[in-house]
């Protein structure tokens, strides 16, 4: 095999589907997520499954990053995938701020202590960073505005990063748009709106696999998110934030 690949997030969504792309290409895999259920049933569909690797760590708590990467001390790392990540919907003053705070941590801070404390083997096994973003880090979010925050923060550390990394480690910022994950349901964001920006999540991996074989580089995967970006280029920003706000308030 290659080596090995981290997946933070792997218990679903965008995870399963770098993780079944990932294996394909040779890699090994160790499978980061929080719920065992979920973890096991990705594993299984694998076409090796017992080739791979499953940890489970909080990435909210300082403690579980460190414990993480204690574990990955005698792993011969060629890549990480930044995947994990939540959102909390509804009104700043309103949510609980451990949540948001939250949000900030696992969306941000996990992934650059993770990235900061593996770059030494990822630099000497010509690896890669994938990480994770969102359209959402583009402008300012109402009622999702830590999660907005989070997003505009990797994707700017992590394109800064490809810049500083160039010829030693590929990187990807990957920013999606809508896609049907079941990032709705955990954040509690409303349904039915957007959904002709939606873009099957397979697309969306598959485009980030493209772009990391080409070096690396700013991702945005299929055309439909490719045009929400577009319009979030020209649209007025006074326009633009008060069409967010009616579709996101609860």
């Amino acid at each position: 095999m290659k080596g090995s690949v981290l997946i933070t997030g792997a218990s679903g969504g965008f995870g399963l589907y770098f993780a079944k792309e990932l294996e394909k290409q040779g890699y090994r895999l160790i499978l980061h997520g929080r719920d065992a259920a979920r973890l096991k049933l990705v594993q299984d569909v694998l076409i090796h499954p017992e080739k791979h690797r499953v940890l489970m760590y909080e990435l909210s708590a300082r403690k579980g990053n460190d414990q993480l990467l204690e574990c990955l001390a005698k792993e011969r790392i060629v890549g990480l995938v930044n995947n994990a990540g939540f959102g909390v919907w509804g009104g700043f003053e309103m949510c609980e701020s451990v949540a948001q705070l939250d949000v900030l941590r696992v969306d941000l801070v996990a992934p650059i202590t993770l990235a900061h404390a593996l770059l030494p083997k990822l630099k000497k096994n010509n690896g890669f960073i994938i990480n994770v973003s969102s359209l959402a880090g583009e402008m300012p979010m109402p009622y999702m505005s830590t999660y907005g925050s989070a997003k505009a923060g990797l994707t700017f550390w992590s394109e800064a990063l490809r810049l500083e990394l160039h010829g030693k480690v590929k990187v990807v910022t990957l920013a999606p748009g809508p896609s049907p994950t079941g990032f709705r349901d955990i954040s509690g964001a409303p349904k039915g709106k957007g959904g002709w920006f939606s873009t099957p999540p397979e697309k969306v991996i598959e485009a980030s696999l493209q772009t990391l074989s080409q070096g690396g580089g700013y991702c945005v995967p299929g055309w439909r998110h490719q045009c929400l970006w577009g319009l979030q280029k020209i649209i007025p920003r006074c326009v633009a934030l008060p069409l967010l706000k009616y579709y996101l308030k609860p």
